[in-house]
């Protein structure tokens, strides 16, 4: 018999936004209470590595932001080594004695059975769709609908292919097997070798079967398109090229009543002319009139949450960078935030008026004495 896995963070009876102090706290408390050399409850070993594992994921940063974006295949197919490796229990329970065995027999031994896939029929092929989101949505996280079409087993024949009530006609030639099978026999010098060739049939061209009546929905084809808007939720920060992991979505197996690959939404961020980014950092380029560069000057400049205010430093230099710091995009799987660098490109006039000439050349003409006078 098999349960159901339930979400890490009702493991620990913890909300999703807690932090490491309290993901800590609520393990030991609960680790405490059912670890198996102080509660001998028939449960209580098979909770305890439920806990155990919980507070593996979720206190290790990048194992918790993947866990929230893919849920448990994010850690399917992890050995009891690769999971608990970076976790020190001796800080969490000290002297107290109790054991963390990873190796064969211990208490971990059999920790990942249920991340193994039971045997049944085929799984459909994963699909993979698109989605691109503003930088707004990459800062704040939240809600997208995804539009894509996928083939779906016909509802009306299940796949059969075949008109409902009708069914199809074996293939005589293979027997229904799709394949016929040529036995050929050689004398050899210690007896007599049988070869067998097998080839696709050639009369029903490896179906098996003969489809008399399709089916109407589906002109015998057995799936059918669909289009789906499908609801996916966005994590704060999430990075470029993230893919989303939306399960049974896919496409449908190739066997009867055999369960549908998954969807995997691949996220990312819409060019915008404002910046250019690079991971959580956002870099804008900014040019500025020389006497501004020289004198300085206050400039506005977008950020995600509205304009603000910027000082030009006097004697500003092309190609120097100003920072804006924590008014990027959010790191992903942290409360920290990237930043909004800013390069300046020093404009220099390429016709000037009358009064600009004069103005320069006086301005050179200072500059000169300044030099020779050092």
């Amino acid at each position: 018999m098999t349960t159901e896995q339930r979400d890490y963070y009702e493991v620990l009876g913890v909300a999703r936004d807690a932090d490491a102090k309290a993901i800590k706290d609520a393990f030991r408390e609960l680790a405490l209470k059912y670890h198996p050399d102080r509660n001998k409850s028939p449960e209580a070993e098979a909770r305890f590595k439920e806990i155990a594992e919980a507070y593996a994921v979720l206190s290790d940063p990048k194992k918790r932001a993947d866990y929230d974006v893919r849920g448990f295949a994010s850690v399917e197919g992890f050995s009891a080594e690769d999971l608990f490796s970076g976790v020190d229990f001796g800080d969490i329970f000290g002297d107290m004695g109790f054991g963390f065995n990873f190796g064969g027999g211990g208490l971990f031994s059999d920790m990942f059975r249920h991340h193994r896939h039971p045997r049944g029929p085929v799984k459909g092929n994963d699909l993979e769709v698109g989605l691109t989101i503003p930088l707004e949505k990459v800062n704040t996280g939240g809600d997208e609908t995804v539009h894509f079409s996928r083939p779906v087993i016909c509802p009306a024949c299940h796949g059969t292919r075949s008109k409902p009530g009708s069914e199809p006609r074996k293939c005589t030639a293979c027997d229904g097997s799709g394949k016929q099978v040529t036995t050929r026999q050689e004398k050899k010098e210690k007896g007599t070798v049988s070869f067998q060739q097998i080839t696709i049939c050639p009369v029903c061209h490896g179906q098996g079967s003969f489809i008399e009546d399709p089916c109407d929905t589906c002109q015998g084809r057995g799936e059918v398109k669909q289009e789906d808007n499908l609801k996916v939720t966005i994590p704060e920060g999430v990075d470029e090229g993230t893919a989303l992991r939306v399960p049974g979505h896919g496409l449908p197996s190739p066997a009867p009543n055999g369960p549908p690959g998954d969807l995997y939404v691949v996220v990312r961020s819409r060019p915008d002319p404002r910046f250019e980014r690079h991971g959580a950092d956002l870099w804008r380029l900014e040019t500025i009139e020389t006497p501004d560069a020289i004198l300085g000057d206050k400039i506005k400049i977008p950020t995600l949450d509205g304009a603000v205010e910027v000082t030009v430093p006097a004697g500003s230099q092309p190609d120097e960078v100003l920072c804006l710091k924590g008014k990027g995009l959010p790191v992903f799987g942290t409360h920290m935030h990237g930043n909004i660098n800013i390069r300046l490109q020093v404009h220099l006039p390429e016709k000037l008026s009358a009064e600009e000439r004069t103005l320069y050349e006086q301005l050179r003409n200072i500059s000169r004495k300044a030099k020779h006078s050092e």
